[in-house]
Order: C-alpha cells, then sequence, then structure tokens
C-alpha cells in the first residue's frame, strides 16, 4: 500500500475505512450517513485514535522505567506510526505494529501489537492484542478514543441526545487537569441519573467526563425515536465521555487502563490501573459499534 492509501471495508449497508498510519478508523457510514466524527482542526483533527502505551500524558512527558527516563508523547506513539497491513478482505483487515529501534526509545519492551477492524451487517468491531514479545514484565495501557457526530445523522437536534448505560451508574466520577488530562484524585458525584446520562455542553466545561468504578461494559448514544450506537466494551473496566463545549462529535472512549494522577513521577509499572503482562502474555481487548433500531 503506499502511505495515505486507506483499507475500504464493506457489508451489506455499511461501509468503514481504515487508515494504517495510527490504525486509525476514519469512516463509519450507515447506508449513505457518516456517522464517525470527520476531523476539523478549529475542533479536534482526529477522528478515531488508538492509545498505546499509555493514556493521557506523564509528568513532563517523561517514561520512568528502571530509573532511566524515555520521552513519551500524550496518549503513546502508536498514533503516530504507520502499522503494516497483514491481512485484508472485504469486509476485514489487520494491521500491525512492532517495536524497534525508534520504539524502544521510547518504551524500552519488545512488544507486538495487532488491530483487527471487521464491517458487519450491523456495525463495526475492531479488536486489539497486544503481546508481551521480550523476557520481562512489560506495563501498558490500552485505550479507544473514537468520536462520533453530534448530533448523529438522523435530524435530531442536538440537545435530544443521550448515553444510556448497560447498569446503573451510581458511583462517582473523575476528572482531570490539563490537556490531556491527569487525574485529580477526588471522586465527584455522578451526573448520572439511574442508567441515563443527557448530554449538554456544560457536562463538559472542566474536560472529559472518566467512570473508572464502571458497572457497565456497554452503552448506548443517540437520541429518542431514531436508530442508537451501541458501544460494547468487554475488555474495558474505565470509561470516559469528551468533547470540547459546542464542538460538532462527542467521543465514547473505553479502556484498559487510566490516566495517571496529577504529579506522578513513579515507574511506569506503578502508574495506578496499568497492566502488567508477563513475557508472552498478550492483553486482548475489543469494542464494538452497531446501529441498533429506533426506540
Amino acid at each position: 500500500m503506499t502511505p495515505g492509501e486507506l483499507v475500504e471495508l464493506e457489508a451489506p449497508g455499511f461501509t468503514a475505512a481504515v487508515d494504517p498510519q495510527g490504525a486509525q478508523l476514519m469512516s463509519f457510514r450507515h447506508g449513505a450517513r457518516e456517522l464517525l466524527w470527520q476531523g476539523d482542526p478549529a475542533w479536534w483533527p482526529d477522528r478515531a485514535l488508538l492509545l498505546f502505551p499509555v493514556i493521557g500524558p506523564l509528568t513532563d512527558g517523561q517514561l520512568i522505567h528502571r530509573g532511566r527516563s524515555y520521552p513519551m508523547p500524550p496518549h503513546g506513539f502508536a498514533r503516530l506510526r504507520e502499522f503494516t497491513v497483514v491481512e485484508r478482505s472485504q469486509g476485514r483487515c489487520t494491521v500491525e505494529l512492532r517495536d524497534d529501534a525508534e520504539t524502544r526509545a521510547q518504551y524500552p519492551f519488545a512488544f507486538v501489537l495487532r488491530v483487527s477492524f471487521e464491517a458487519s451487517p450491523d456495525g463495526v468491531a475492531y479488536d486489539v492484542a497486544v503481546e508481551n514479545a521480550g523476557d520481562e514484565t512489560m506495563p501498558v495501557d490500552v485505550g479507544f478514543h473514537p468520536g462520533f457526530q453530534w448530533p448523529l445523522a438522523y435530524d435530531v437536534a442536538r440537545e435530544e441526545h443521550s448515553v444510556v448505560f448497560a447498569e446503573e451508574e451510581p458511583g462517582p466520577i473523575r476528572r482531570g487537569a490539563y490537556d490531556p488530562i491527569m487525574l485529580v484524585p477526588e471522586p465527584l458525584p455522578t451526573p448520572v441519573s439511574g442508567d441515563t446520562l443527557l448530554l449538554r455542553d456544560e457536562l463538559f466545561d472542566d474536560g472529559p467526563v472518566v467512570w473508572d468504578r464502571l458497572n457497565s461494559r456497554s452503552l448506548t448514544y443517540g437520541a429518542p425515536g431514531t436508530p442508537r450506537l451501541e458501544f460494547q466494551f468487554p475488555d474495558s473496566p474505565s470509561v470516559a465521555l469528551w468533547t470540547i463545549p459546542g464542538a460538532p462529535y462527542v467521543c465514547v472512549e473505553p479502556w484498559h487502563g487510566l490516566p495517571a494522577p496529577v504529579g506522578f513521577r513513579g515507574e511506569l509499572g506503578e502508574k495506578p490501573d496499568i497492566a502488567l503482562l508477563e513475557p508472552g502474555e498478550t492483553l486482548c481487548s475489543r469494542l464494538s459499534v452497531r446501529v441498533v433500531p429506533e426506540t
């Protein structure tokens, strides 16, 4: 493939497009309706970032391992790298990134990162698998960061949209400092009423809303009387919602891991909620997005 060429995926009623640069979903269409945010530098230039090997920034942009510092960009480097297409068919593709001299200068671990995308008759899914290919314990975060149109392309007003969790979510939420965020320690009361969160711009005045004590492993997003998007994330114990107030998108972000606490200066393996993979172990994380009939 030539640089910049997208991998097109098709299934009855749906099309999707994947950019091997960053393993990023670039389009998700239901018929003629584009559901994925299409990027705008005035608001947010990306569309569906893959967060690896960290979620959020590290203090002073430095990863610490065995007392040595390594430069690490916010949300990690996978979003900046060209993946290799290792599988491709009409409805499915797999892209892969392996450690090299450049990654080891930022993240001193041997790994194999594979991302598989699949279009189906009701939506799109992607599976992330990260393997510890080295001989020492490997700390790692994996996060999804896709943005979707707000309002969705079903001719319903913005203020009619909500997020409905699969379970009631009475637990507190977390907020952060900076952009991207580092988490502040104090939990805050949830804005969810039962299982339902009404989407309003003022909800995001203080940045992302993070659920780190989540009961649900799925949620829906949309408006009454129209098709909704159902997100299933069975392997992600946390989720965040984010937009810039007034922006025409909202990000639904299942995470395996969390941003570092404000001021965290410890070793990467000491970062709260980071996964610790033993040699030969693989961490799998799945996100499926499907269109469910209007209710």
